[in-house]
């Protein structure tokens, strides 16, 4: 006889985010409150408070229900981050086009990424608690994955590919948030932050003990500030090299 194979059922939640399961299962009027209610009321919460706002009664109070109704739906705030997040990123981008490169999809995929974190820049601090599983993740996944089709990678490499461009455009999420807000808390406009900086290298270190550091600051970099995208640009480019060198490999 064979191995019986055992399916481990989804949970509740993640069944009606598909859409293939009622979670109540209750004749009568359909409930007011649904789970995408649920969800779209904590999304309004994280955006106007951050995530540390976010709590079964919160939420509950932003939809205007009792908490208890909450757990109806979601097991609990674990759960409803998950949901969140997944509602955050959004859609995955359409399907690549007919004579689309490689390259020219994972870059739309990750530009599309990173757009979607800055309309919800908490979602980059989303603890990762499971590989996809929500409709939105798998749609991503299953994009990008159709985007390297006809690379000849491995699927094993095509997966290392979208987990480096996922976690690049979440690293850059949560720097320029950490940027962002320690501008904020000086006060200064983005340029004069910059400047400070460098003015303050200058004053506590000196050419002879950092010859390189000396010749960087002389050079400038410091005395405005970039365009974020510059910075996002440059390293998708060099990611995407790495992964085109990957391919011309034996």
């Amino acid at each position: 006889m064979g191995k019986t194979e055992i399916r481990p059922a989804a949970p509740d939640a993640v069944a009606a985010a598909w859409g293939v399961r009622d979670r109540a299962r209750r004749k009568g009027p359909k409930p007011a409150l649904t789970l995408s209610r649920i969800v779209r009321a904590a999304i309004r919460v994280a955006d106007a408070e951050g995530l540390e706002a976010i709590s079964m009664a919160r939420v509950a109070a932003e939809a205007g229900t009792a908490p208890m109704s909450l757990y109806r739906h979601v097991s609990g705030k674990e759960q409803l981050l998950e949901l969140m997040g997944d509602a955050a990123w959004g859609a995955p981008p359409t399907s690549p086009a007919p004579g689309e490169s490689w390259r020219e999809g994972l870059s739309r995929w990750t530009w599309t990424m990173r757009r979607a974190a800055a309309r919800h820049p908490w979602a980059a601090r989303l603890p990762i608690t499971s590989l996809p599983v929500l409709p939105n993740q798998v749609g991503w996944f299953e994009n990008a994955l159709a985007c390297m089709r006809d690379t000849g990678l491995s699927e094993a490499r095509k997966a290392s590919v979208i987990l480096l461009l996922s976690g690049y455009v979440r690293n850059v999420a949560t720097t320029e948030m950490d940027i962002a807000a320690a501008m904020r808390d000086s006060g200064l406009a983005p340029d004069a932050w910059m400047a400070r900086y460098g003015t303050l290298l200058r004053e506590l270190t000196d050419a002879e003990r950092f010859p390189a550091l000396s010749a960087f600051l002389d050079a400038g970099v410091f005395d405005i500030a970039d365009d974020p995208d510059d910075e996002f640009v440059f390293g998708l480019e060099r990611i995407l090299d790495g992964v085109a060198a990957l391919m011309e490999r034996p």
